[in-house]
């Protein structure tokens, strides 16, 4: 048996970072599963309740904009698969499942794992970092697709708080639409203040020379 972790949000310059875990049932293959990026919108969101309701197991683990500007946003993003592999353990031992007997192999996409690091967001489990694994591995594809999907959620919820950003639209990655919001309204509390074009602003805005 074996967890496959991703995350969505590490580029944008506001909101959280999300990343889910997911154990496959090799008895319920998924079909269409792909690094979420890579497939439609509406593809992603027929997928991502398929995959709640065919894995074994999946979980959800989020890093807020605090953490990732206390850690930065490779540590952050180690918090949120933390808490996602943590997240996808519970729900399987609540459920009706033969008990995990061994500590269970992660597969992570990119070089790097929360194994790498020392910190709060270490974890205990042999892991496998995969480059392009959200392309190569179903796991890792199917976790990718959940976390993104959820991220999306969050974002157009924060839409509704902070109307003139078109988070609904660009996530809050660095659109132009964005950075024209940016110059126009200012810098709210959910954008990412150590991310360069933040900071640059909050400087002008201190400094106006």
């Amino acid at each position: 048996m074996h967890i496959g972790v991703d995350e969505a949000g590490r580029g944008p310059l506001a909101g959280p970072v999300c990343a889910a875990a997911v154990i496959l049932n090799p008895h319920l293959p998924l079909e269409g599963l792909a690094d979420s990026k890579s497939i439609s919108e509406t593809k992603r969101n027929r997928l991502a309740p398929l995959i709640q309701t065919k894995s074994l197991a999946w979980g959800i683990g989020w890093a807020t904009v605090s953490e990732i500007e206390a850690f930065d946003i490779l540590r952050a993003s180690f918090m949120a698969m933390s808490r996602a592999v943590e997240d996808c353990l519970r729900r399987y031992s609540e459920g009706d499942r033969v008990p995990i007997t061994q500590t269970p192999l992660v597969r992570v996409d990119g070089n790097h794992s929360p194994g790498d690091f020392e910190g709060p967001w270490s974890w205990p489990y042999p892991t496998q970092a995969i480059i392009k694994g959200d392309q190569t591995e179903p796991s890792i594809s199917a976790a990718s697709i959940l976390a993104k999907t959820a991220r999306d959620c969050e974002m157009r919820r924060l839409h509704s708080i902070y109307p003139d950003y078109g988070f609904d639209r660009h996530a809050g990655y660095g659109t132009r639409q964005h950075l024209a919001a940016l110059d126009t309204f200012g810098v709210t509390p959910i954008h990412r203040k150590t991310f360069a074009p933040i900071a640059r602003r909050l400087a002008l805005k201190l400094d106006p020379r």
